[in-house]
């Protein structure tokens, strides 16, 4: 039996971090789905005309939000911007580097309505996986 897939989405404005003085601003989007419950997606909406998606471990982003983690492409981290509280995300690729400037509350905000989606540990739960092998075999 086929689950209906629930998402829950979140539309903000991150600050791509230039130099310690400037930054400019990328709107992005932030998506979490019960088809895929581990993972989230950040897509940034760039003035290239298609926009670029990275997906890496909800529970990396919830950690992050509390203290620094990750390694290698995704590297999340709190910290205050002048009197803002913000989440720092650094993401590496074979492109390039870049650091970003989350507004930590929006990101949190946003956090809690995934885990009322999906709570933290009943993640397998939500998975079709009978449907998923049966897609994969056929």
């Amino acid at each position: 039996m086929e689950r209906p897939v629930s998402v829950v989405e979140h539309e903000l404005e991150l600050s791509l971090v230039l130099s310690p003085e400037h930054s400019i601003p990328v709107p992005a989007r932030l998506s979490y789905g019960s088809h895929d419950p581990y993972a989230v997606y950040i897509t940034f909406h760039l003035d290239t005309g298609s926009p670029v998606t990275w997906v890496f471990a909800r529970e990396l982003l919830v950690e992050g939000t509390f203290r620094p983690c990750g390694q290698g492409d995704v590297r999340i981290w709190p910290t205050r911007s002048g009197r803002r509280s913000v989440l720092c995300l650094a993401l590496s690729s074979p492109a390039g580097d870049a650091l970003l400037e989350a507004p930590l509350p929006a990101v949190a905000a946003w956090l809690e309505r995934a885990h009322r989606l999906v709570p933290p540990g009943s993640e397998l739960g939500v998975l079709d996986m009978d449907g998923s092998l049966a897609e994969l075999l056929a």
